[in-house]
């Protein structure tokens, strides 16, 4: 299978905290966009690794991904070694992706740091034919993603473009709700963390707001790319 994006994650929970509303919105216009977790998020102080990835994939079914996929990456050590690389490396050759996305390169958490630097090396690598991974004992051929976008977790940062998730932002927000291990539940007697307050979920809902109300839309999602994005003026003028 082929994809239109490919969205990498260190752990569940962070695609749909970060662009969940993006997500649905290119997967409602009929593009195959995938998800690949590198960790299962087993150092997480709530829930377990088993009903996080059960989250995940209702998760998933909300945001109507074609596929969600994990990559069994130790989570709170997720190192740039080889065998890390060529992991993500086969994956891009595998699914062959338009459009990558990945967290930002400067966060509070150090697995998405980490995330970030495998990813964009990842990318420029896996367009070198002499970076040899195999898949099913068969030699992928190299290939090279056209753009790698950057999402926003805990840091903010100026956006290149924002993206309006308006008819979208309940969708998103379903989809967050999924890992009820996770977030803000008056039953769950765990003990309490970063995120799992209500007043996280008001700020996921504020921010959303925020960046919508820069573009003159009610909710939007911030992204950053190091490179020059062409605008097609023609279409936004007609658009308008």
């Amino acid at each position: 299978m082929k994809l239109d994006v490919l969205i990498f994650a260190a752990h569940p929970d962070d695609a749909e905290l970060s662009m969940g509303g993006t997500i649905v919105k290119l997967s409602s216009k009929g593009l195959k966009v995938g998800i690949i977790d590198f960790t299962k998020g087993e150092m997480g102080t709530r829930g377990t690794p088993e009903r996080r990835q059960a989250e995940a994939l209702k998760a998933a079914t909300v945001l109507n991904v074609s596929l969600r996929e994990n990559l069994n990456i130790t989570d709170g050590n997720i190192q740039d070694i080889k065998e890390n690389l060529d992991k993500v490396i086969t994956q891009i050759r595998k699914y062959k992706p338009k459009i990558i996305f990945a967290p930002y390169f400067n966060d509070r958490h150090p697995d998405h740091i980490d995330t970030n630097k495998i990813v964009k090396k990842a990318m420029f690598t896996s367009g070198l034919t002499k970076a040899v991974t195999k898949l099913r004992g068969k030699e992928q051929k190299a290939y090279r993603p056209q753009k790698l976008f950057y999402y926003m977790q805990t840091y903010t940062f100026e956006p290149t473009f924002i993206v309006d998730i308006t008819k979208y932002f309940k969708d998103k927000m379903k989809s967050v709700m999924a890992y009820k291990s996770q977030f803000y539940n008056p039953k769950n007697k765990e003990p309490e963390t970063f995120i799992s307050s209500a007043k996280f979920m008001e700020y996921i809902s504020i921010r959303a707001k925020f960046y919508g109300f820069q573009i003159g839309k009610e909710y939007g999602e911030p992204f950053y790319c190091e490179e020059n994005i062409e605008l097609e003026l023609v279409r936004l003028i007609k658009n308008k």
